[in-house]
């Protein structure tokens, strides 16, 4: 099993969408997705109904996409709302942590680590992924809570002038450490998850590591998802490409008037009009467009982008009659599902992309910081393998040596004659 030949530098990032178009990789945070937005899709929907807005009427105008601010509503909606976003955010960190340790493995050589084995390292490391960034956040806290008590003291007569006054470069650096810890939280939501899937940190190393990579590496941090991020559009336009293409054949061939014919058109339309709401999304086009032109930054490109939709809609999408029987709606159903779990995959990959690069970025700053090359280092899973092989080896070493004493014993036992 050796390691992948890595260059340790800018060239490592653009392996990132090859090794992110990987089944497992994608499963992964296919499977999170699943889970992040079925607790998002619920909380939204009871919220809008606590708004006064009916499951009909969220169903006709939002879809499968809600969101509570497109209503007035009151606190306890839009604290539904947060928390299902937030649920959605922390599957979506979990799910970069089992990517993160699959892609460490493969890059170590192991291309047999399975999502399993990644889930069930997550479940047994997943405190560091949470907690990281709640330190962050009471760091933060902390920090402005204290300003907010010397501002008290600061409104003493006569002598507050002076509690501002003389400590006031301590008021100042420590406003500045503020601001850079603010930065780090930001680099810890994005690495945190590697951190931990690749080098087995736990909280504490979490922030170490995060507040090292803010100091030593900002730079490579801005150049590489300068990279990585047009990279992973450009990627994920192409998947999409090849997909919708295929999209597209199935219903020639079996929307063909010899075969299916208008039952497909029916089907696929409705389905694909679920998923893809025409109306909703250029909705959301025009609304960019206005508020472009009104802003007078408008360049060209949001009219160019409805025109898009439009080819779009008008190329991959049939149109169907409006009328279903009852097995059609079905199989409406069914297909739906299965085009809704498409989209996700496109959202899956994107984020594939990012959790592998980001690993890569990881292995390269180590390396590059503290001359460590993280791939020749034996992680604890290989650790406890070796100490069962040795435990074995014991176990076989030991019964011959029984044995043996057990043999002589039963030698010196046995009766002779004289």
């Amino acid at each position: 099993m050796e390691p992948m030949n890595l260059h340790f530098d800018v060239r490592d990032i653009f392996r990132s969408p090859r090794l992110a178009l990987s089944g497992k990789k994608i499963g992964i945070f296919l499977f999170a997705n699943i889970i992040g937005y079925s607790a998002y899709f619920i909380l939204n929907y009871i919220a809008l109904a606590l708004s006064g807005v009916s499951f009909g009427e969220t169903w006709t105008t939002q879809g499968l996409y809600p969101c509570i601010y497109t209503t007035d509503a009151s606190w306890v909606a839009c604290t539904l709302f947060w928390i299902g976003s937030i649920v959605w955010i922390i599957a979506i960190h979990l799910a970069c942590t089992a990517v993160a340790r699959v892609t460490y493995k493969q890059l170590k050589g192991d291309e047999f680590y399975s999502s399993g084995d990644a889930w069930k390292y997550v479940r047994k490391h997943w405190h560091p992924v949470i907690f990281t960034s709640i330190s962050m956040v009471l760091i933060l806290v902390f920090f402005i809570g204290m300003a907010a008590v010397f501002a008290l003291f600061g409104k003493i007569p006569y002598v507050g002038e002076f509690f501002f006054a003389l400590p006031y470069l301590l008021y100042f650096f420590g406003a500045v450490f503020t601001v850079y810890t603010a930065v780090v939280f930001l680099v810890s939501l994005i690495y945190t998850p590697t951190i931990v899937g690749t080098i087995e940190e736990d909280t504490m190393g979490a922030v170490f590591n995060s507040y090292s990579i803010t100091w030593s590496q900002p730079w490579r941090v801005i150049l590489y998802h300068m990279i990585l991020l047009p990279l992973a559009a450009l990627s994920v336009g192409l998947f999409k490409a090849i997909l919708f293409c295929g999209f597209k054949l199935v219903n020639m061939v079996f929307g063909h008037e010899m075969l299916m014919g208008q039952k497909l058109t029916n089907i696929m339309g409705s389905a694909a009009q679920a998923v893809w709401p025409q109306d909703f999304f250029t909705s959301i086009t025009n609304a960019y467009v206005n508020a472009c032109a009104n802003s007078g930054s408008c360049c060209g490109s949001c009219s160019i982008g409805s025109e898009m939709l439009n080819d779009f809609y008008a190329c991959f999408i049939p149109v169907s009659s409006g009328s279903l029987s009852g097995t059609e709606s079905i199989a409406t159903f069914i297909v739906g599902v299965f085009l809704f779990l498409i989209t996700l995959s496109f959202f899956s990959y994107f984020l594939s992309i990012l959790s592998v690069g980001e690993t890569i970025m990881f292995t390269i700053f180590r390396k590059k910081s503290d001359d460590d090359n993280i791939l020749d280092r034996k992680d604890e899973e290989e650790l406890e393998d070796e100490d069962d092989d040795d435990d074995g080896l014991n176990f076989d070493n030991d019964d011959p040596g029984e044995s043996e004493s057990n043999d002589s014993e039963s030698e010196d036992k046995t009766p002779t004659l004289e």
